[in-house]
């Protein structure tokens, strides 16, 4: 078979496993069902058989043995204490053409004292045919006091070559004649077994009902619940205005009550906060934007201030360089808080072009005049499609970061990786320092988080790994932190090869950022 050939039917199997996943509540409502009405059915169908069967045989049985008992009286009774051969032929045969249809053996002793046996049906059933225990019931009666002759009537149910018999025998009172009579019970077994396979179609009808009826049930009750289903998924993907329609006053009305109430409710609030959001972030822009402005008067104030310092009093000089120190500080704060600003805004975009990392990654380095600090190892000729100014950002970022926090040397590693979405660039930044603890990690790239209460103001803005993580997602990227097994902390940074598919323009990405920015921890 082709693989053209084969495809239809592994995309039936998949369609009906899928099938199977997706309705298995209703298959074991369907499943439940079945085997509730498959128990009752076949309870109900052992009990009747069973019953039907004993009043069958025993009817039967009573039947047969009243009947041998009646002709053991009037025949067998009347022979002389001793017959002869001839006799008890002629008696067993008279017996057996009666209304039941059983064969006869009677066994006397003839006038010269020798024992004889009489048969209705020669070689049919003999002596040897009836079991050792009848025979020594009979010929052995437990004595009877109340003196009643069906006492001394014994029987036993037996079957050969798979066919069901019925035995009995007794003996004439008085030493008289003993006879044994043997019935088939065929046709009896015939009628139960066509009555067991008649319960059996019965159950089967049953079970069929049962499923259907399970079925409807089951559709009934999954229906509301895959409404259900569909509204919470619509929910989930952001549509707040979802709701049920409720009808009835049932249990399942009640819980779309429930959910059209958690709806409105998660509504609303999602609403709130939206709107809270967005004037939190318009304040923020609005605020960045005015300090603009005056920031640039007093940046060229302290640059002035800052060329004349060695000519100032010796006393106004620390105060000098303190404004210049606050000044640049603020003014990278107001440059960090509209790039956060942009992003909430959801405007930054990127300006893609291909890069050779290990340049690039000298090139931040060497800006900043870190190379006597960092160690790199990075080959030349790894190329990645990225935005080259927002790289910069993220390695000023990381690699500041570390030399502020652990030391140097820091050391920069750059590889290859193949992905689940393809290949990626992984690079890693390790510093020296005593490492990051384990109840800050969590939220080393929070905003404006510090990991000491203690000591809340630092060079840094708090933003400066956020905007790391910002610029890093907006590539389809991801950066980590954690601790190496050998000291220190490790950031990495994994970036698709081929920039994703991000957009090219770079309208609101944040134009005015220098290139070679400060790092900011």
């Amino acid at each position: 078979m082709t693989d053209a050939q084969d495809r239809p039917r592994r995309t039936w199997n998949r369609a009906l496993f899928s099938g199977l996943r997706l309705t298995s509540l209703r298959l074991r409502l369907v499943v439940v069902f079945g085997l509730v009405a498959l128990t009752a059915a076949v309870s109900a169908s052992g009990i009747a058989y069973w019953l039907n069967r004993e009043a069958v045989l025993t009817r039967t049985q009573d039947a047969a043995l009243g009947d041998f008992k009646e002709a053991m009286q009037d025949r067998v009774a009347s022979l002389p204490r001793r017959p002869t051969k001839d006799e008890l032929d002629r008696a067993a045969r008279n017996m057996a053409h009666g209304s039941q249809g059983y064969s006869v053996v009677l066994i006397g002793e003839n006038p010269d004292g020798r024992t004889v046996v009489g048969t209705s049906e020669l070689d049919a059933f003999t002596l040897d045919d009836v079991p050792d225990s009848l025979r020594k019931a009979v010929e052995n009666p437990a004595e009877d006091k109340s003196g009643d002759e069906s006492y001394h009537l014994f029987w036993q149910r037996r079957v050969e070559g798979g066919t069901p018999y019925l035995v009995g025998g007794t003996r004439v009172m008085g030493d008289g004649a003993t006879g044994y009579m043997l019935k088939s019970l065929e046709p009896e077994a015939k009628d139960l077994n066509s009555l067991a396979w008649s319960l059996g179609i019965a159950t089967g009808l049953a079970l069929i009902g049962a499923a259907l009826l399970a079925q409807a049930a089951a559709t009934t009750v999954l229906k509301p619940v895959h409404r259900l289903g569909v509204a919470a998924r619509r929910l989930g993907e952001g549509k707040l205005d979802t709701r049920l329609r409720v009808s009835g006053t049932d249990e399942l009305a009640e819980l779309s009550r429930t959910f059209n109430s958690a709806a409105a409710s998660l509504e609303k609030k999602v609403a709130d906060m939206s709107a809270r959001e967005e004037s939190s972030r318009r304040f923020v822009a609005d605020m960045s934007h005015e300090l603009r402005t005056p920031l640039t008067a007093i940046t060229a104030v302290t640059e002035v201030l800052e060329e004349e310092e060695e000519s100032l009093d010796p006393m106004i000089a620390p105060a000098v360089r303190l404004v210049v120190s606050e000044t640049r500080r603020l003014n990278d704060l107001v440059e960090n808080l509209m790039e956060v600003t942009r992003f909430d805004a959801g405007t930054a975009r990127l300006v893609l072009d291909d890069v050779d990392i290990a340049d690039q990654i000298t090139a931040c380095i060497d800006a900043r005049a870190w190379l006597d600090a960092v160690e790199l190892d990075a080959e030349r000729g790894i190329m990645a499609r990225l935005d080259p100014r927002r790289l910069d950002v993220i390695l000023a970022n990381l690699i500041g970061n570390a030399l502020k926090h652990g030391g140097s040397p820091v050391r920069v590693s750059v590889r290859e990786e193949t992905g689940a979405d393809g290949p990626e660039l992984v690079i890693s930044v390790r510093d020296q320092g005593p490492g990051i603890p384990e109840e800050v990690l969590p939220h080393v790239f929070d905003r404006f988080y510090k990991a000491s209460a203690s000591r809340p103001r630092s060079e840094g803005s708090g933003l400066g790994l956020s905007i790391a993580l910002e610029n890093a997602h907006i590539h389809g990227g991801e950066i980590t932190a954690a601790n190496s097994p050998d000291g220190g902390a490790v950031f990495t940074l994994r970036l698709p090869q081929d920039g994703g598919d991000k957009g090219e323009g770079d309208k609101n990405g944040g134009g005015t950022q220098p290139q070679a920015k400060k790092a900011d921890g």
